[in-house]
């Protein structure tokens, strides 16, 4: 396939499939020779649905050729986090111990996808139940930009097969950052919702009050269409919100210019790189005409370093019926992060509850002043996987990495991450907009202006 072809935006492809101009067939075919030639080198895909996508595709080529045209996903490739619900498809979300697990039927995100006429590509590999690593008998995506850099966590798989141009889409999972940490990686766009915008129903949990579900794409206008297909209230999952969904892709022009909240303090704490890059995109916004206005954020680097002891307690209950019994089947990391959580007191859990709760209010106070929280995706600018040997619960290397992104999945606030530059060594970095409480549309209309004044989302890596 041509590379102009597979790095198509959503919206581009989807005119063209929609005008008979491409058939989804042609489109899926070559982008599952595109797999077969790229990814035994990036590793990005657990499973390739070969048959399964030339069956969807032929189905949307003869809807849309009777005038049945379901919308702008319809016949569009697209893959799935390995820890999202298919029925007759292996689920193994990164893991040994469920390495057999092939769902009945689909999570509810999967079917909302199905049902827009989306073509399954296939899974993506994750790390080990989508904590920090991948378990050590299982392959580890490949930064597509260079093979020493970190392609991220946990949703390594989805940022790579974007940045490569083997989707058009995925879906990620983001606990601790690990929609955000990746799409920086990699160069690509990633929405974190509010937490229960999108349901959990048919999802392999990691700590299920801070697990959010959402699109990483090529540009925010993509994930705008991703969003529309799986938002909503879902009675399969009580805590998912009932407040009505917009039509997002409807949504993308601002009304008014954003007020941008930076915390210089906090910015400081990063790398000079990091640094460096927050400084370029406030110009970038300043010469948008959006206000830039300087904020004190609640301390977030406490509320990171008790994020891995709160995620350890739910992850624990999560594996409770395969940890300790099968303890041997587990890697070290989450292994360690299980042991982490199973050592809490009581009391150590309500210290560190009413710490999130104060913080969750505060960052709400903080959020009713501005529109936008400027942040980075990673704290540690594209590192090296050399960099990150030792990346586990509690440590400081942990923090360091995740303090910008932790804290957004304690208080639940949305976040879209865009590609907004490159190191010296030419490999990618992200910035994060966090927004209010269900503040998707207004995010995704500042990243599309965004996007529209920088070209830093249409470099594409040297594969």
């Amino acid at each position: 396939m041509d590379n102009d072809v597979a790095y198509l935006e959503i919206s581009g492809l989807s005119e063209l499939i929609r005008s008979r101009q491409l058939t989804s067939t042609e489109v899926t075919a070559a982008l599952l020779e595109r797999i077969d030639s790229l990814d035994p080198r990036l590793l990005s895909y657990a499973v390739v649905t070969a048959e399964r996508a030339l069956s969807d595709a032929a189905a949307a080529d003869a809807e849309i050729a009777r005038g049945h045209w379901r919308g702008p996903l319809h016949g569009v490739p697209i893959a799935l986090k390995d820890l999202v619900h298919t029925e007759g498809i292996t689920t193994s979300a990164g893991t040994t111990v469920h390495k057999d697990v092939v769902p009945e039927k689909d999570g509810t995100v999967a079917a909302g996808l199905r049902a827009a006429g989306s073509v399954l590509l296939g899974k993506v590999r994750m790390t080990e139940g989508a904590f920090s690593a991948h378990h050590p008998d299982l392959p580890t995506p490949v930064n597509p930009w260079a093979e020493d850099t970190w392609s991220g966590v946990s949703s390594s798989g989805s940022g790579v097969s974007v940045a490569a141009g083997l989707s058009f889409g995925t879906l990620g999972s983001d606990t601790g950052g690990s929609i955000r940490l990746p799409s920086g990686a990699n160069g690509v766009t990633g929405l974190k919702p509010t937490w229960g915008r999108v349901s959990r129903a048919g999802i392999f949990d990691l700590a299920p009050s801070m697990d959010h579900i959402g699109p990483m794409t090529r540009s925010a206008q993509d994930a705008a269409l991703m969003m529309t297909a799986i938002a909503g209230w879902d009675p399969a999952d009580p805590t998912s919100s009932t407040r009505p969904v917009p039509d997002y892709a409807a949504h993308l022009r601002l009304d008014r210019s954003p007020v941008v909240g930076i915390d210089r303090e906090l910015n400081s704490l990063f790398d000079p790189e990091t640094q460096s890059m927050l400084v370029s995109v406030e110009y970038e916004l300043r010469d948008l005409g959006w206000r830039i206005v300087e904020v004190d954020t609640p301390d977030f680097v406490p509320v990171a370093a008790d994020w891995s002891a709160l995620c350890g307690v739910e992850t624990a209950l999560v594996h409770d019926e395969t940890y300790p019994s099968r303890k041997d089947e587990y890697g070290p990391v989450l292994a360690g992060l299980i042991e982490l959580g199973r050592s809490l007191s009581a009391m150590d859990l309500e210290r560190m509850s009413q710490r999130r709760r104060r913080f969750t209010g505060a960052m709400n106070r903080l959020m009713d002043d501005i529109d936008i929280l400027l942040l980075p995706s990673i704290g540690k600018a594209s590192p090296k996987i050399a960099d990150l040997e030792n990346l586990a619960a509690g440590t400081e290397l942990f923090e360091q990495v995740t303090v910008p992104t932790a804290p957004i999945d304690m208080c639940g606030l949305p976040s879209l991450t865009l590609p907004s530059g490159y190191t010296v060594r030419d490999t990618p970095l992200g910035v994060q907009f966090v927004g209010p409480a269900f503040a998707e549309a207004a995010l995704l209309a500042a990243g599309t202006a965004y996007q529209q004044a920088t070209d830093h989302h249409l470099r594409r890596p040297p594969v």
